[in-house]
């Protein structure tokens, strides 16, 4: 069976050393370029199943690179993950809207990294399964262009408010915990936190309209999206 095969682009030899033998730890195969150039060069060469990407980088920046990725149609759907150091975490936000999938923080544990590296993989997988249209009353979801309209009106949801609503969506009926939902929006706003998600619950709610009463809040437990009558 064939190793899963990463790109690592990062200039760090030491943080490159560890990231490489985690992988070969967790059964993948890597391979590291050290500039942006030669990064997208090797994405475009080699077609790697994740990339792992530093933001700051010589030559051209994680986020050019990101950029150029996902604005190429042989290489958009290859998932990308940013590492970066704290101080640049409004440039982790330009790089999840650019459409990155996940981002972690240095100084980071290579394990917690490459457990996000299996998420990334699994909702990967995930995606290709997913409809890419959902209907619910007078709305309409288009999955891949991160829309929601009301008939022909399009409602302005946040990226955070979007992957909730998507994961309630697509698991009508059935209560979600607010530590699930955690999961599946992590990589769509940068900074979440558990009771975060009342407040964007609340807010989707207003969005929606008042006679929208589809998301109900099962106490103590979480969130459903009821089931249409």
């Amino acid at each position: 069976m064939l190793k899963p095969t990463i790109l690592l682009i990062e200039d760090e030899e030491d943080i490159a050393a560890l990231i490489k033998l985690q992988a070969d730890m967790s059964g993948y195969k890597l391979h590291v370029e050290v500039d942006g150039l030669n990064g997208l060069l090797a994405i475009k060469r080699e077609k790697p199943d994740l990339v792992i990407l530093d933001l700051m980088l010589p030559g051209q920046s994680g986020l050019d690179v990101c950029r150029k990725m996902k604005n190429d149609d042989d290489l958009k759907n290859i998932p990308v993950i940013m590492i970066s150091a704290k101080s640049e975490e409004i440039d982790v936000v330009l790089g999840l809207e650019l459409g990155a999938d996940d981002y972690v923080t240095k100084p980071f544990s290579p394990k917690v990294l490459f457990s996000r590296v299996r998420a990334v993989m699994r909702r990967g997988k995930d995606k290709e399964k997913a409809p890419k249209i959902l209907h619910f009353g007078f709305f309409t979801m288009e999955v891949e262009r991160y829309q929601i309209k009301k008939g022909e009106e399009p409602v302005p949801l946040t990226l955070s408010e979007f992957g909730i609503l998507k994961r309630l969506l697509t698991n009508r009926g059935k209560v979600l915990t607010r530590n699930q939902l955690l999961d599946d929006v992590q990589n769509d706003d940068a900074f979440i936190v558990d009771r975060n998600i009342d407040v964007h619950i609340a807010a989707l709610r207003k969005k929606l309209g008042p006679n929208f009463k589809h998301i109900e809040t099962v106490r103590g437990v979480g969130y459903r999206f009821k089931e249409e009558d």
